[in-house]
């Protein structure tokens, strides 16, 4: 074998050896990224309870199917935008049984208890307050 063959070889064969380094590299950063994705999304930013009329709950969504509901809070709220509107809060909700006493509940006054997520995977809702339980107000 001539030594320029020998050299195209050597040289092929340390390039094919670089690009799997690399090609390695992006994978593992690619898997650590999305764990750090996934386990963010995931974590409860807040938890609390918010009490209101309960205007809307509905199960839409084209791709994942979600139920969102809307609760008007009393009040009115001023946005540079809108103007003046009334003082309404969206959330979602996950369960089915808390979807079902929810629109039992509709047009009552309700005490919602929720987790807010720092971001919400498109799977999960529109918004990032999960509603886990109701109670009706009397």
């Amino acid at each position: 074998m001539s030594e320029f063959s020998q050299v195209v070889k050597s040289g092929l064969s340390t390039i094919f050896s670089g690009a799997k380094r690399v090609f390695l590299l992006l994978l593992v950063l690619g898997l650590v990224g999305g764990g750090v994705y996934f386990w963010v999304c995931n974590w409860t930013y807040s938890k609390g309870t918010r009490a209101g009329t309960l205007i809307k709950i509905s199960h839409k969504g084209v791709v994942f199917k979600t139920y969102e509901g809307q609760l008007n809070l009393g009040g009115f709220r001023e946005n540079a935008s809108e103007g003046i509107s009334g003082n309404i809060w969206e959330f979602s909700v996950w369960d089915d049984e808390v979807y079902q006493k929810l629109q039992n509940y509709e047009g009552r006054q309700v005490k919602l208890y929720y987790r807010e997520k720092y971001k919400a995977f498109p799977w999960q809702g529109d918004t990032n307050y999960f509603i886990y339980q109701v109670e009706q107000v009397e």
